[in-house]
Protein backbone atom coordinates (compact mmCIF):
# COMPACT_ATOMS: atom_id res chain seq x y z
CA UNK A 1 0.00 0.00 0.00
CA UNK A 2 1.86 3.46 -1.04
CA UNK A 3 2.09 6.13 1.38
CA UNK A 4 -1.99 7.97 2.23
CA UNK A 5 -3.00 4.79 0.14
CA UNK A 6 -5.98 2.71 1.15
CA UNK A 7 -6.02 -1.04 1.04
CA UNK A 8 -8.86 -3.73 2.51
CA UNK A 9 -6.53 -5.04 5.13
CA UNK A 10 -6.24 -2.44 6.69
CA UNK A 11 -9.88 -2.67 8.14
CA UNK A 12 -9.39 -6.28 9.27
CA UNK A 13 -9.13 -5.48 12.73
CA UNK A 14 -6.89 -7.87 15.39
CA UNK A 15 -9.09 -6.59 18.69
CA UNK A 16 -8.13 -7.08 21.85
CA UNK A 17 -11.69 -7.20 23.91
CA UNK A 18 -13.82 -9.92 24.18
CA UNK A 19 -15.33 -11.46 21.29
CA UNK A 20 -18.54 -12.16 23.45
CA UNK A 21 -18.94 -8.41 23.27
CA UNK A 22 -19.01 -8.02 19.58
CA UNK A 23 -20.61 -11.07 18.80
CA UNK A 24 -23.90 -14.02 19.94
CA UNK A 25 -21.66 -17.38 19.13
CA UNK A 26 -23.59 -20.41 18.97
CA UNK A 27 -23.27 -23.45 21.29
CA UNK A 28 -23.57 -25.96 18.77
CA UNK A 29 -20.01 -26.42 15.88
CA UNK A 30 -20.09 -26.67 12.32
CA UNK A 31 -16.74 -27.66 12.10
CA UNK A 32 -14.10 -29.03 13.89
CA UNK A 33 -10.02 -29.73 13.44
CA UNK A 34 -7.60 -30.44 15.15
CA UNK A 35 -6.60 -26.50 15.96
CA UNK A 36 -10.26 -26.36 17.54
CA UNK A 37 -13.77 -25.72 16.29
CA UNK A 38 -15.92 -23.42 14.09
CA UNK A 39 -19.41 -21.89 14.96
CA UNK A 40 -21.72 -19.02 14.10
CA UNK A 41 -21.49 -15.89 15.37
CA UNK A 42 -23.83 -13.20 15.37
CA UNK A 43 -22.70 -9.71 15.51
CA UNK A 44 -24.73 -7.99 18.43
CA UNK A 45 -24.77 -4.44 16.42
CA UNK A 46 -25.60 -5.57 12.53
CA UNK A 47 -26.93 -8.56 12.80
CA UNK A 48 -24.48 -10.13 10.50
CA UNK A 49 -23.80 -13.80 10.54
CA UNK A 50 -20.36 -15.08 10.26
CA UNK A 51 -18.28 -18.16 10.69
CA UNK A 52 -16.03 -17.86 13.97
CA UNK A 53 -13.19 -20.28 14.30
CA UNK A 54 -11.83 -20.47 17.99
CA UNK A 55 -7.96 -21.61 18.12
CA UNK A 56 -6.49 -22.89 21.43
CA UNK A 57 -3.47 -21.56 22.04
CA UNK A 58 -2.18 -24.23 24.04
CA UNK A 59 -3.03 -26.55 21.52
CA UNK A 60 -1.25 -24.74 18.39
CA UNK A 61 2.23 -25.90 19.20
CA UNK A 62 3.82 -23.00 16.80
CA UNK A 63 1.53 -19.70 17.18
CA UNK A 64 3.65 -17.81 14.57
CA UNK A 65 2.83 -20.12 12.21
CA UNK A 66 -1.01 -18.69 12.93
CA UNK A 67 -0.34 -15.72 12.59
CA UNK A 68 1.60 -16.11 9.24
CA UNK A 69 -1.81 -17.57 8.01
CA UNK A 70 -3.85 -14.38 9.36
CA UNK A 71 -1.30 -12.03 7.50
CA UNK A 72 -1.81 -13.99 4.51
CA UNK A 73 -5.75 -14.21 4.38
CA UNK A 74 -5.45 -10.43 5.03
CA UNK A 75 -3.87 -9.72 1.95
CA UNK A 76 -6.48 -11.94 0.23
CA UNK A 77 -8.56 -10.03 -2.21
CA UNK A 78 -10.56 -12.66 -4.62
CA UNK A 79 -14.19 -14.10 -4.41
CA UNK A 80 -12.98 -17.23 -4.95
CA UNK A 81 -10.57 -16.85 -1.16
CA UNK A 82 -13.01 -17.03 2.26
CA UNK A 83 -12.94 -13.23 3.63
CA UNK A 84 -11.67 -12.52 7.12
CA UNK A 85 -13.39 -9.70 8.39
CA UNK A 86 -11.86 -9.18 12.23
CA UNK A 87 -9.48 -11.75 15.01
CA UNK A 88 -10.21 -11.65 18.20
CA UNK A 89 -7.32 -12.41 21.17
CA UNK A 90 -7.45 -13.43 24.92
CA UNK A 91 -5.18 -15.42 27.37
CA UNK A 92 -6.46 -18.83 25.74
CA UNK A 93 -8.03 -18.44 22.41
CA UNK A 94 -7.67 -17.14 19.07
CA UNK A 95 -10.87 -16.01 17.21
CA UNK A 96 -10.49 -15.25 13.06
CA UNK A 97 -13.88 -14.07 12.08
CA UNK A 98 -14.81 -15.14 8.46
CA UNK A 99 -17.41 -15.35 5.99
CA UNK A 100 -20.22 -17.85 6.37
CA UNK A 101 -20.35 -20.24 3.69
CA UNK A 102 -23.12 -22.71 4.49
CA UNK A 103 -22.92 -25.10 1.13
CA UNK A 104 -20.55 -28.20 2.32
CA UNK A 105 -17.15 -29.14 1.62
CA UNK A 106 -16.58 -29.66 -1.82
CA UNK A 107 -15.12 -33.52 -0.55
CA UNK A 108 -19.13 -33.70 0.34
CA UNK A 109 -20.00 -32.89 -2.72
CA UNK A 110 -18.34 -35.14 -4.70
CA UNK A 111 -19.03 -37.93 -2.06
CA UNK A 112 -22.71 -37.31 -2.44
CA UNK A 113 -22.75 -37.53 -6.52
CA UNK A 114 -19.89 -39.93 -6.88
CA UNK A 115 -18.54 -37.62 -9.88
CA UNK A 116 -19.41 -34.58 -11.83
CA UNK A 117 -20.47 -34.08 -15.19
CA UNK A 118 -17.73 -32.37 -17.33
CA UNK A 119 -19.15 -29.05 -17.25
CA UNK A 120 -19.84 -29.29 -13.68
CA UNK A 121 -16.46 -30.41 -13.19
CA UNK A 122 -14.89 -27.57 -15.54
CA UNK A 123 -17.12 -24.65 -13.27
CA UNK A 124 -15.62 -25.61 -10.23
CA UNK A 125 -11.43 -26.34 -11.69
CA UNK A 126 -12.09 -22.73 -13.41
CA UNK A 127 -12.84 -21.40 -9.86
CA UNK A 128 -10.21 -23.35 -8.27
CA UNK A 129 -8.00 -22.27 -10.72
CA UNK A 130 -8.81 -18.45 -10.65
CA UNK A 131 -8.11 -18.31 -7.54
CA UNK A 132 -4.45 -20.44 -7.67
CA UNK A 133 -4.09 -17.92 -10.22
CA UNK A 134 -4.46 -14.92 -7.91
CA UNK A 135 -2.73 -16.27 -4.68
CA UNK A 136 0.39 -17.29 -7.43
CA UNK A 137 0.54 -13.47 -8.50
CA UNK A 138 0.70 -12.14 -5.14
CA UNK A 139 3.58 -14.85 -4.79
CA UNK A 140 1.14 -16.80 -2.22
CA UNK A 141 1.97 -20.86 -2.67
CA UNK A 142 -1.38 -22.37 -1.01
CA UNK A 143 0.86 -26.07 -0.71
CA UNK A 144 -2.43 -28.11 1.03
CA UNK A 145 -5.20 -28.46 -2.03
CA UNK A 146 -7.52 -30.99 -1.67
CA UNK A 147 -11.10 -30.74 -1.64
CA UNK A 148 -11.38 -30.70 2.00
CA UNK A 149 -10.43 -27.13 2.07
CA UNK A 150 -12.85 -25.50 -0.59
CA UNK A 151 -16.45 -24.24 0.94
CA UNK A 152 -19.25 -23.69 -1.20
CA UNK A 153 -21.13 -20.12 -0.36
CA UNK A 154 -24.70 -21.60 -0.73
CA UNK A 155 -26.41 -25.20 -0.91
CA UNK A 156 -27.35 -24.02 -4.64
CA UNK A 157 -26.51 -26.30 -7.41
CA UNK A 158 -22.71 -25.78 -8.95
CA UNK A 159 -23.58 -24.01 -12.01
CA UNK A 160 -24.96 -21.35 -9.83
CA UNK A 161 -22.29 -20.97 -7.08
CA UNK A 162 -19.28 -20.15 -5.89
CA UNK A 163 -16.50 -22.17 -4.22
CA UNK A 164 -14.02 -21.11 -2.16
CA UNK A 165 -11.05 -21.86 -0.81
CA UNK A 166 -10.75 -21.54 3.15
CA UNK A 167 -7.51 -22.95 4.75
CA UNK A 168 -4.65 -21.25 5.07
CA UNK A 169 -2.93 -22.83 7.64
CA UNK A 170 -0.17 -24.10 5.17
CA UNK A 171 0.28 -21.23 2.98
CA UNK A 172 3.35 -19.17 2.88
CA UNK A 173 4.81 -16.30 0.58
CA UNK A 174 7.76 -17.69 -2.05
CA UNK A 175 10.15 -15.93 -4.15
CA UNK A 176 9.92 -16.68 -7.80
CA UNK A 177 13.45 -18.97 -8.55
CA UNK A 178 13.61 -19.44 -4.92
CA UNK A 179 13.02 -23.34 -3.49
CA UNK A 180 10.54 -24.02 -1.38
CA UNK A 181 11.72 -27.09 1.77
CA UNK A 182 8.90 -27.40 3.76
CA UNK A 183 7.64 -30.81 3.82
CA UNK A 184 3.55 -29.90 3.73
CA UNK A 185 0.40 -31.17 2.23
CA UNK A 186 -1.62 -34.21 2.31
CA UNK A 187 -0.55 -37.70 0.79
CA UNK A 188 -3.23 -37.72 -2.20
CA UNK A 189 -3.02 -34.34 -3.06
CA UNK A 190 0.72 -33.59 -2.30
CA UNK A 191 3.18 -32.96 -5.72
CA UNK A 192 6.43 -35.13 -5.81
CA UNK A 193 8.82 -32.21 -5.44
CA UNK A 194 6.79 -31.45 -1.98
CA UNK A 195 8.22 -35.44 -0.76
CA UNK A 196 12.03 -34.82 -2.09
CA UNK A 197 11.59 -31.05 0.11
CA UNK A 198 12.66 -29.18 -2.89
CA UNK A 199 9.37 -27.46 -5.08
CA UNK A 200 8.34 -23.87 -6.00
CA UNK A 201 4.34 -23.05 -6.10
CA UNK A 202 3.73 -25.07 -9.32
CA UNK A 203 3.36 -27.85 -6.52
CA UNK A 204 -0.20 -26.53 -6.34
CA UNK A 205 -0.89 -27.16 -9.84
CA UNK A 206 -0.62 -30.87 -9.22
CA UNK A 207 -2.65 -31.04 -6.79
CA UNK A 208 -5.24 -29.26 -9.18
CA UNK A 209 -4.86 -32.39 -11.25
CA UNK A 210 -5.57 -34.34 -8.95
CA UNK A 211 -8.59 -33.21 -7.81
CA UNK A 212 -9.80 -32.72 -11.23
CA UNK A 213 -9.23 -36.52 -11.39
CA UNK A 214 -11.60 -37.24 -8.42
CA UNK A 215 -14.13 -34.88 -9.98
CA UNK A 216 -14.50 -36.59 -12.81
CA UNK A 217 -14.36 -40.24 -11.83
CA UNK A 218 -14.42 -40.41 -8.28
CA UNK A 219 -11.06 -41.58 -6.75
CA UNK A 220 -7.96 -40.26 -6.90
CA UNK A 221 -4.96 -40.79 -9.38
CA UNK A 222 -2.58 -42.51 -6.62
CA UNK A 223 -4.05 -45.11 -4.73
CA UNK A 224 -2.85 -46.90 -1.72
CA UNK A 225 -4.05 -48.57 1.28
CA UNK A 226 -1.70 -46.81 3.32
CA UNK A 227 -0.23 -43.68 3.28
CA UNK A 228 3.25 -45.05 1.93
CA UNK A 229 2.27 -46.48 -0.31
CA UNK A 230 -0.21 -43.65 -1.78
CA UNK A 231 3.52 -41.68 -1.66
CA UNK A 232 5.73 -44.32 -3.24
CA UNK A 233 2.68 -43.86 -6.22
CA UNK A 234 3.35 -40.33 -6.03
CA UNK A 235 7.05 -40.46 -6.16
CA UNK A 236 6.41 -42.26 -9.30
CA UNK A 237 4.35 -40.12 -10.78
CA UNK A 238 2.46 -43.02 -12.82
CA UNK A 239 -1.04 -42.49 -13.73
CA UNK A 240 -3.64 -44.44 -15.79
CA UNK A 241 -7.44 -43.34 -16.69
CA UNK A 242 -8.91 -46.81 -16.30
CA UNK A 243 -11.26 -47.51 -19.23
CA UNK A 244 -14.54 -48.26 -17.18
CA UNK A 245 -14.87 -45.31 -15.45
CA UNK A 246 -12.89 -42.62 -18.24
CA UNK A 247 -14.82 -44.13 -21.29
CA UNK A 248 -17.36 -41.34 -21.99
CA UNK A 249 -14.55 -38.90 -20.52
CA UNK A 250 -13.30 -36.64 -23.14
CA UNK A 251 -9.83 -35.90 -24.84
CA UNK A 252 -9.63 -32.73 -23.76
CA UNK A 253 -10.43 -33.88 -19.87
CA UNK A 254 -7.89 -36.17 -20.40
CA UNK A 255 -5.21 -34.11 -22.08
CA UNK A 256 -5.27 -31.08 -19.00
CA UNK A 257 -5.21 -33.34 -16.59
CA UNK A 258 -1.76 -34.94 -17.84
CA UNK A 259 -0.26 -31.67 -18.30
CA UNK A 260 -1.24 -30.91 -14.44
CA UNK A 261 -0.28 -34.30 -13.06
CA UNK A 262 3.44 -33.72 -14.71
CA UNK A 263 6.01 -34.51 -12.82
CA UNK A 264 8.41 -32.52 -14.48
CA UNK A 265 7.87 -28.79 -13.31
CA UNK A 266 9.22 -26.73 -16.33
CA UNK A 267 6.38 -29.38 -17.90
CA UNK A 268 3.97 -28.39 -15.91
CA UNK A 269 1.14 -26.13 -16.40
CA UNK A 270 0.53 -22.98 -14.90
CA UNK A 271 -2.65 -21.74 -13.83
CA UNK A 272 -2.63 -19.16 -16.80
CA UNK A 273 -2.05 -22.33 -19.11
CA UNK A 274 -5.10 -24.24 -17.40
CA UNK A 275 -7.42 -21.25 -17.55
CA UNK A 276 -6.50 -21.15 -21.69
CA UNK A 277 -6.77 -25.08 -21.64
CA UNK A 278 -9.84 -25.64 -24.53
CA UNK A 279 -11.43 -28.00 -21.35
CA UNK A 280 -12.18 -25.28 -19.26
CA UNK A 281 -12.74 -22.51 -22.46
CA UNK A 282 -15.15 -24.76 -23.77
CA UNK A 283 -17.21 -26.22 -20.64
CA UNK A 284 -17.31 -23.37 -17.73
CA UNK A 285 -19.33 -20.92 -18.79
CA UNK A 286 -17.69 -17.58 -19.98
CA UNK A 287 -18.12 -13.95 -18.31
CA UNK A 288 -20.60 -13.33 -21.34
CA UNK A 289 -20.34 -10.12 -22.93
CA UNK A 290 -24.04 -9.68 -21.30
CA UNK A 291 -22.69 -8.52 -18.45
CA UNK A 292 -20.76 -6.03 -20.31
CA UNK A 293 -23.32 -4.12 -22.02
CA UNK A 294 -24.57 -2.60 -18.81
CA UNK A 295 -21.29 -0.85 -18.63
CA UNK A 296 -22.21 1.79 -20.39
CA UNK A 297 -23.56 4.59 -19.12
CA UNK A 298 -23.90 4.27 -15.32
CA UNK A 299 -21.10 2.42 -14.94
CA UNK A 300 -18.64 4.73 -15.98
CA UNK A 301 -20.66 7.93 -14.22
CA UNK A 302 -20.36 5.54 -10.87
CA UNK A 303 -16.67 5.75 -11.27
CA UNK A 304 -16.53 9.36 -12.36
CA UNK A 305 -18.40 9.81 -8.79
CA UNK A 306 -16.28 7.59 -6.50
CA UNK A 307 -12.97 9.28 -8.34
CA UNK A 308 -14.59 13.27 -6.73
CA UNK A 309 -15.85 11.52 -3.17
CA UNK A 310 -13.54 11.95 -0.48
CA UNK A 311 -11.30 10.07 1.33
CA UNK A 312 -13.61 8.71 4.14
CA UNK A 313 -16.26 7.85 1.75
CA UNK A 314 -13.84 5.97 -0.56
CA UNK A 315 -12.93 4.00 3.11
CA UNK A 316 -16.25 3.42 4.05
CA UNK A 317 -17.14 1.83 0.72
CA UNK A 318 -14.08 0.09 0.66
CA UNK A 319 -15.07 -1.41 4.08
CA UNK A 320 -19.01 -1.96 2.97
CA UNK A 321 -17.96 -3.43 -0.26
CA UNK A 322 -16.25 -5.84 1.92
CA UNK A 323 -19.28 -6.56 4.15
CA UNK A 324 -21.32 -7.27 1.47
CA UNK A 325 -22.39 -11.28 0.78
CA UNK A 326 -21.91 -12.74 -2.21
CA UNK A 327 -25.78 -12.80 -3.29
CA UNK A 328 -26.16 -9.26 -2.82
CA UNK A 329 -22.64 -8.65 -5.34
CA UNK A 330 -23.42 -11.49 -7.91
CA UNK A 331 -23.87 -8.72 -10.61
CA UNK A 332 -20.70 -6.65 -9.83
CA UNK A 333 -18.80 -10.39 -9.60
CA UNK A 334 -19.86 -11.07 -13.33
CA UNK A 335 -18.99 -7.97 -14.24
CA UNK A 336 -15.44 -8.01 -12.43
CA UNK A 337 -14.77 -11.97 -14.26
CA UNK A 338 -15.86 -10.49 -17.66
CA UNK A 339 -13.45 -7.63 -17.52
CA UNK A 340 -10.77 -9.72 -16.32
CA UNK A 341 -8.99 -11.22 -19.08
CA UNK A 342 -6.12 -13.07 -18.18
CA UNK A 343 -7.94 -13.82 -15.11
CA UNK A 344 -5.14 -12.84 -12.48
CA UNK A 345 -7.81 -11.32 -10.03
CA UNK A 346 -7.04 -7.83 -10.82
CA UNK A 347 -7.76 -5.19 -13.43
CA UNK A 348 -5.78 -3.19 -15.66
CA UNK A 349 -6.33 0.78 -17.63
CA UNK A 350 -6.18 -1.98 -20.69
CA UNK A 351 -8.66 -4.20 -18.97
CA UNK A 352 -11.29 -1.58 -18.52
CA UNK A 353 -10.72 0.35 -21.89
CA UNK A 354 -11.30 -3.28 -23.92
CA UNK A 355 -14.13 -3.96 -21.71
CA UNK A 356 -16.10 -0.95 -22.21
CA UNK A 357 -15.08 -1.39 -26.25
CA UNK A 358 -16.53 -4.69 -26.05
CA UNK A 359 -19.75 -2.99 -24.61
CA UNK A 360 -20.38 -1.55 -27.34
CA UNK A 361 -19.91 2.21 -25.48
CA UNK A 362 -18.66 4.14 -28.47
CA UNK A 363 -16.34 6.95 -26.56
CA UNK A 364 -14.36 5.82 -24.04
CA UNK A 365 -13.82 8.70 -21.51
CA UNK A 366 -10.65 10.35 -21.85
CA UNK A 367 -9.64 11.19 -18.46
CA UNK A 368 -10.37 7.09 -18.01
CA UNK A 369 -6.62 6.80 -16.94
CA UNK A 370 -7.46 9.41 -14.21
CA UNK A 371 -10.54 8.47 -13.13
CA UNK A 372 -8.86 4.14 -12.86
CA UNK A 373 -5.69 5.82 -11.04
CA UNK A 374 -8.40 7.35 -8.42
CA UNK A 375 -10.25 3.76 -7.69
CA UNK A 376 -6.80 1.95 -7.25
CA UNK A 377 -7.01 3.28 -3.62
CA UNK A 378 -3.66 1.34 -2.21
CA UNK A 379 -1.65 2.11 -5.42
CA UNK A 380 -0.31 -1.10 -6.83
CA UNK A 381 -0.90 0.26 -10.26
CA UNK A 382 -4.15 -2.16 -10.75
CA UNK A 383 -7.50 -2.43 -9.58
CA UNK A 384 -8.47 -5.09 -6.48
CA UNK A 385 -11.51 -6.71 -6.09
CA UNK A 386 -12.73 -4.59 -3.37
CA UNK A 387 -11.66 -1.33 -4.95
CA UNK A 388 -13.88 -2.59 -8.34
CA UNK A 389 -16.87 -3.53 -5.52
CA UNK A 390 -16.23 -0.11 -3.45
CA UNK A 391 -16.22 2.24 -6.96
CA UNK A 392 -19.27 0.65 -8.72
CA UNK A 393 -22.17 0.11 -5.54
CA UNK A 394 -25.29 0.87 -5.81
CA UNK A 395 -26.56 3.64 -3.96
CA UNK A 396 -29.36 1.16 -2.71
CA UNK A 397 -26.63 -1.80 -1.26
CA UNK A 398 -24.72 0.82 0.76
CA UNK A 399 -27.33 3.46 1.84
CA UNK A 400 -28.75 1.44 4.32
CA UNK A 401 -28.71 2.25 7.87
CA UNK A 402 -27.21 -1.20 9.32
CA UNK A 403 -24.64 -1.24 6.42
CA UNK A 404 -23.45 2.11 7.34
CA UNK A 405 -23.06 1.79 11.37
CA UNK A 406 -21.01 -1.42 10.04
CA UNK A 407 -18.27 1.72 8.65
CA UNK A 408 -19.11 3.92 11.36
CA UNK A 409 -17.97 1.51 13.90
CA UNK A 410 -14.50 0.96 12.05
CA UNK A 411 -13.85 4.58 12.31
CA UNK A 412 -14.96 4.79 15.50
CA UNK A 413 -12.47 2.67 17.36
CA UNK A 414 -13.43 3.73 21.08
CA UNK A 415 -17.18 3.30 20.56
CA UNK A 416 -18.16 6.43 21.73
CA UNK A 417 -20.69 7.35 18.49
CA UNK A 418 -18.36 9.78 17.46
CA UNK A 419 -15.21 9.51 14.87
CA UNK A 420 -12.66 11.73 16.24
CA UNK A 421 -9.68 13.79 14.47
CA UNK A 422 -7.67 11.39 16.08
CA UNK A 423 -9.84 8.13 14.58
CA UNK A 424 -9.99 9.78 11.46
CA UNK A 425 -6.04 9.98 11.33
CA UNK A 426 -5.87 6.24 11.32
CA UNK A 427 -8.03 5.60 8.64
CA UNK A 428 -6.08 8.21 6.50
CA UNK A 429 -2.62 7.51 7.59
CA UNK A 430 -2.68 11.49 7.69
CA UNK A 431 1.10 12.10 6.87
CA UNK A 432 0.58 15.17 4.72
CA UNK A 433 1.56 12.85 1.51
CA UNK A 434 -0.83 13.20 -1.19
CA UNK A 435 -3.49 10.62 -0.88
CA UNK A 436 -6.09 8.94 -2.47
CA UNK A 437 -8.28 11.94 -2.72
CA UNK A 438 -5.52 14.32 -3.00
CA UNK A 439 -3.78 15.96 -0.17
CA UNK A 440 -7.18 15.92 2.20
CA UNK A 441 -6.15 16.79 5.54
CA UNK A 442 -8.16 16.00 8.53
CA UNK A 443 -8.87 19.28 9.10
CA UNK A 444 -10.51 19.71 5.67
CA UNK A 445 -12.46 16.67 5.58
CA UNK A 446 -13.86 17.59 9.21
CA UNK A 447 -14.90 20.55 7.66
CA UNK A 448 -16.64 18.65 4.62
CA UNK A 449 -18.46 16.42 7.08
CA UNK A 450 -18.75 17.62 10.48
CA UNK A 451 -22.18 19.75 10.30
CA UNK A 452 -22.83 21.01 13.91
CA UNK A 453 -19.10 21.91 14.28
CA UNK A 454 -18.36 19.85 17.14
CA UNK A 455 -15.04 18.56 15.49
CA UNK A 456 -16.01 15.35 15.60
CA UNK A 457 -18.64 13.36 12.94
CA UNK A 458 -21.63 11.24 14.52
CA UNK A 459 -23.22 8.82 12.68
CA UNK A 460 -26.22 11.23 11.15
CA UNK A 461 -23.38 13.29 9.58
CA UNK A 462 -21.55 10.34 8.39
CA UNK A 463 -24.93 8.99 6.55
CA UNK A 464 -25.33 12.42 5.29
CA UNK A 465 -22.05 11.94 3.59
CA UNK A 466 -22.75 8.56 2.20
Amino acid sequence: VWQGGIAPSMFIFENNTLIEDSYELERTNIGTGSYGTVCRGTHKVTNSVRAVKTISKARMKNLDRLRIEIAIMKMMDHPGIIKLFETFEDSRYIYLVMELCSGGELFDRIIDVGQFTEPQAAIVMQQIIRAINYMHEKRVCHRDLKPENFLFYTKEPIERNVLKIIDFGLACQFEPGRSLTTKAGTPYYVAPQVLEGNYDHTSDLWSCGVIMYVLLCGYPPFYGDTDSEVLAQVTKGEFEFPKEDWKGISEDAKHLITNLLKVDTTQRYTATQALQHAWIRDRAPQACAGSLSELQGTFVDRLRHFRSTNKLKKAALQIIAGQLNESQLEHLREIFAALDKDHNGTLTVQEIREGLERSGLSEIPTDLQRIMRDIDSDGSGEIDYTEFLAATLDKRLYLQEDVCWTAFRVFDRNGDGKISPDELKLVLKDDGVQGVAGSQTVAELLQEVDQNGDGMIDFQEFLAMM
